[in-house]
């Protein structure tokens, strides 16, 4: 069956990975990204669709919207994966970090998603990109933490008021991913990177890091028919991580 998907945030890393593992689908597969150049760059040859947009700002998820509208198309998939971290110690965090995180993680999110209630099919699938420090309370991450646990919210909230259009919502969550994102939290340092490989690779039960494609399939898995009764749930992808 011939899927149309829209991913946020795919410039790189799991968005990226998504969107290209979406594109069999044999829809059209959209995705944003902030820098129409950046993004240009990445799904050049991928045959995807990319809309330059920032998904904390209303007015650019209403211009998604109206690509959509011009389009004619409604989506048979949503991803929402645009996100930000940082890491700032408590006691330190300023309102505008605060507000940074928040407006993208959690107001943007819920503005891509309502925006888009009309653009979706009936029997839809939404997908929210989280993450394992919704319940593992890393340090330094608090703002971080508290905004990836708002989206399970969502999701068994909009799942109950999705059912009347049989619209699934799910999170996935990431652990450890090999990311341009994770990179940039290790800071520049010589061997951080290196060090925090070895750390995912060592706390993890499966010995290693996960990969952005680990992410993109169980984000495809839920889009097909094959889960068509998993609905309202937190799917943690992260090698066992969460959950020891």
């Amino acid at each position: 069956m011939v899927q149309n998907a829209l991913v946020t945030g795919g410039t790189a890393g799991i968005g990226l990975a998504t969107a290209k593992a979406l594109r069999g689908a044999g829809g059209r597969v959209y995705v944003t990204g902030r820098s129409r150049e950046r993004l240009d760059a990445a799904i050049a040859g991928h045959e995807l669709i990319g809309l330059a947009a920032d998904m904390a700002k209303p007015e650019d998820i209403r211009a998604v919207a109206d690509r959509l509208a011009a389009d004619d198309v409604k989506l048979d998939i949503l991803v929402a994966n645009a996100g930000t971290a940082e890491i700032t110690k408590f006691g330190s965090v300023s309102e505008a970090d605060f507000d940074r995180t928040f407006d993208l993680n959690v107001r943007g999110v819920f503005c891509t998603v309502q925006t888009l209630l009309p653009y979706l099919a009936e029997g839809a699938s939404v997908v929210l990109i989280g993450s394992i420090c919704s319940i593992k309370g890393m340090a330094d991450l608090s703002v971080y933490n508290a905004s990836k646990a708002a989206l399970h919210a969502f999701t068994r909230s909009w799942a109950n008021d999705l059912r009347g259009r049989r619209i699934r919502v799910n999170t996935v969550s990431p652990g450890p991913i090999r990311t341009p994102l994770a990179y940039r939290l290790q800071g520049d340092a010589d061997g951080a990177i290196t060090a925090f490989e070895d750390w995912a690779a060592q706390a993890s039960p499966a010995g290693r890091i996960g990969e952005p494609e680990d992410v993109a399939a169980v984000v495809r898995f839920l889009a097909s028919a094959e889960s068509r009764h998993i609905n309202g749930v937190e799917l943690f992808v992260d090698g066992g991580l969460a959950q020891i």
